[in-house]
């Protein structure tokens, strides 16, 4: 465990040994935060647990701003209305908004008038508590019908909150615009974001689990059309960062580099060896054995993302050198005279280990990353 607290934020990370079942552990810590919320600070958030790994980094940004609702409506759509939308679909999880205004209904005390009537800002804000909140008082049968009954004490506009009875002193109501002015308010603002030349809201998507990001990214644009079609009049939603981009760009590079490889090769055996047989081996062989990566890619659970492009992108330049050798050498071994048969196993015996040597040197090199 390693923790880290901040001025009203506190971040705790756990690290799990090879072999654990992420997905128990998760539930584990999920259920034993939720035993400690008793114990924590009345207006304590409860905790937002995050499964993090090398590919949980951001794949989408989005700014949702407007030019006619203030920073209290933007957050509140996108935390209550956007962000549950998104984070239904799988392999997503979607952090608390980052920027705008959290809304409260604020109560600026007046010492003064609490002084002189003998109270104190905790009876104040007891007097608030009792006077406003929902709670289900049971049923009452009358005739066939079982109703139930819920006490709902919560004035329905802030300006009603002013008129809410705090306490009595000498048979006389004190009423909390006597000591206090409640308001539509929002809490003191931490951080900010800008979309557009204009104050808004920035929601973060992250990849999580072994889902495909293009298939993420995909899913997320075509509930975007739905969610701009639904959003108030005013509000805009911009794509600020798309990593799909760049790992299409990554794909595409694999796609290029493989058939530049397949040529450029083929094109070496058929100037250089004067074989149509090796050169006709060099462009099936490639886009074969890239091919069959990806399968196995995908059957040990892997997705197509910018750390196993990279490699495919990597692993081409040495099936391209290795290859190479091999033909080069059972080429010369056929111009001795020898029979296809012979030629193939003695000129692929003799490079085997230095090749071989090579490889595994290139591949201790990038184990790390």
């Amino acid at each position: 465990m390693e923790s880290q607290t901040l001025a009203g934020l506190s971040v705790i990370r756990l690290f799990f040994h090879p072999g654990t079942n992420i997905e128990s552990a998760i539930g584990q810590a999920t259920s034993i935060s939720q035993t400690v919320l008793k114990r924590m600070p009345i207006g304590v958030t409860p905790p937002e647990i995050l499964l993090y790994s090398p590919t949980t980094v951001p794949i989408i940004q989005m700014v949702i701003s407007s030019e006619v609702l203030t920073e209290e409506e933007l957050l509140d759509y996108a935390t209550y209305r956007i962000r549950p939308q998104i984070s239904s679909l799988q392999g997503v999880t979607v952090p608390l908004p980052y920027g705008g205004k959290t809304r409260e209904m604020v109560v600026d005390a007046n010492p003064d008038a609490l002084q002189a009537r003998g109270l104190s800002p905790r009876d104040l804000n007891r007097g608030v508590n009792f006077q406003s909140f929902v709670l289900p008082t049971g049923d009452v049968r009358i005739g066939d019908i079982d109703y139930l009954v819920n006490l709902n004490n919560t004035p329905l506009l802030p300006e009603d909150y002013n008129s809410i009875p705090i306490a009595v002193k000498d048979d006389s109501i004190i009423y909390l615009k006597d000591v206090a002015h409640a308001h539509d308010g929002f809490a003191p603002q931490l951080n900010i974001v800008h979309g557009q030349g204009r104050r808004g809201v920035l929601l973060t998507v992250l990849r999580n689990g072994g889902t495909s990001t293009l298939d993420i990214v995909n899913d997320v644009k075509e509930l975007l059309t739905t969610l701009r079609a639904a959003a108030p009049k005013g509000m805009q939603i911009d794509l600020l960062f798309d990593q799909s981009i760049f790992v299409q760009a990554a794909l595409k590079g694999v796609l290029v580099e493989g058939v530049l490889a397949a040529l450029l090769t083929g094109l070496l055996m058929l100037l250089f060896l004067g074989s149509w047989r090796s050169t006709l081996i060099v462009v099936i062989m490639i886009p074969l054995s890239i091919l069959t990566s990806i399968i196995l890619i995908i059957m040990m659970g892997y997705t197509l993302n910018l750390m196993t492009l990279g490699g495919l992108t990597l692993a081409i330049g040495i099936l391209v050198d290795n290859s190479v050798v091999t033909l080069e050498n059972i080429h010369r071994t056929l111009k001795e005279g020898k029979s296809i048969t012979e030629g193939i196993i003695e000129g692929s015996y003799q490079v085997i280990l230095p090749t071989f040597v090579s490889t595994l040197a290139i591949c201790i090199v990038f184990f790390p990353m």
